[in-house]
């Protein structure tokens, strides 16, 4: 969805974007509908000459000035496709942690050649020079992703109503996919579950999001906690979801936990949705909310302290609306899309006057 809110809104801020894309998705309609020009390439090797001889031409043909990639790999091809290309400059944007040997090589060898590499967090930004121990960081930045408020407008369709809930029951949800790497960490919301519900027999708890490939067994993992702990009728696993902002729009708690984050989009996005949130204390999490200011925080993987939370949250509902005003207002000032592409002109603008 941030790719998706760039295009929307790039060309307020000046920026004028061709997309490049090596496969077709979901959204392909939504990003041809933004009205940028959509072109789509398919890479057929891991590092794949041809189409860097493909990126090549476009660049050529539409006087790209600047090139801008999100993983290593793209890094490395648009860096064979601009060598000798003078007056255009590169750009790798870093969303998270790089899982995998192979991965990290590449990452360690293309960022050193990029003019300028972005961080989505400072905590991320730490890990690649630290952990990462990529020699030269005097050409990365720190610029956080934002979501557009915009998208967020509920459209009035009621998942309660879907479900077949009442109402007036409570609502708590965690947006995230389920993924094979360690990242996402729904088991220990479940394994909270059951105390919760014994204080709010009432309480329905949803997961939004998609099963990755590999990811299977983990997801079967948690549902059959819920089987086997008989709060199932109260837990749902939604799938993937295009409604996310109608489900905030009912949610009385927000939960992330997670164990790696380059920096949330779903926990922005809760936010500025006025949602109250509970986050596991992983440093992005801490970022993102003003060190725990803005949510409830509890230790990664303990689900005795979760579960505490949670109750004290739904129980308080003074308390909760007041946090979430208060997150609202900080996430729009730090977290929407304006404030992101403010930022990326301001990179962009800065490498056209050294070209």
């Amino acid at each position: 969805m941030q790719a998706l809110d760039v295009c929307r809104n790039a060309a307020d801020f000046g920026i004028d974007i061709t997309l490049v894309t090596g496969r077709s998705g979901a959204l392909e309609e939504d990003f041809r509908n933004t009205g940028v020009d959509v072109i789509r390439l398919n890479r057929k090797l891991p590092v794949d000459i041809y189409l860097a001889s493909q990126l090549r031409k476009i660049i050529r043909e539409k006087k790209i000035q600047i090139v801008h990639g999100h993983q290593a790999v793209e890094g490395l091809h648009l860096y064979l496709a601009t060598r000798g290309l003078k007056n255009v400059k590169t750009v790798l944007t870093f969303e998270g942690f790089v899982p995998g040997r192979k991965n990290r090589a590449a990452a360690k060898f293309i960022a050193p050649l990029m003019d300028v590499n972005i961080a989505v967090s400072e905590s991320l930004l730490s890990y690649l020079k630290t952990s990462l121990k990529i020699k030269d960081f005097d050409n990365f930045r720190c610029l956080f992703n934002g979501a557009d408020t915009k998208r967020l407008e509920p459209t009035g369709r009621s998942l309660k109503l879907e479900l077949g809930l009442p109402l007036d029951s409570l609502l708590a949800c965690m947006v995230g996919n389920f993924v094979p790497d360690p990242t996402k960490d729904q088991m220990t919301i479940c394994k909270a579950l059951p105390k919760v519900f014994d204080q709010f027999p009432g309480l329905h708890f949803v997961f939004a999001g998609i099963i990755a490939e590999g990811a299977e067994s983990y997801a079967a993992e948690c549902v059959n906690f819920c089987i086997d702990t008989r709060i199932i009728d109260n837990v749902h696993f939604l799938g993937v979801r295009n409604d996310v902002p109608d489900i905030l729009a009912e949610l009385d708690l927000f939960v992330f936990s997670s164990l790696q984050e380059g920096f949330p989009v779903a926990v922005c996005e809760a936010m500025l949705a006025g949602v109250p949130m509970i986050v596991s204390d992983i440093e992005p999490l801490l970022e993102a909310t003003a060190n725990g200011e803005y949510a409830e925080v509890f230790p990664v993987r303990n689900e005795e302290i979760l579960g505490e939370k949670m109750i004290e949250v739904l129980r308080n509902k003074n308390s909760r609306v007041e946090m979430a005003d208060e997150a609202r207002k900080f996430a729009g000032e730090n977290f929407n899309i304006e404030a992101h592409l403010k930022g990326l002109k301001a990179i962009y603008d800065s490498l056209t006057v050294k070209c």
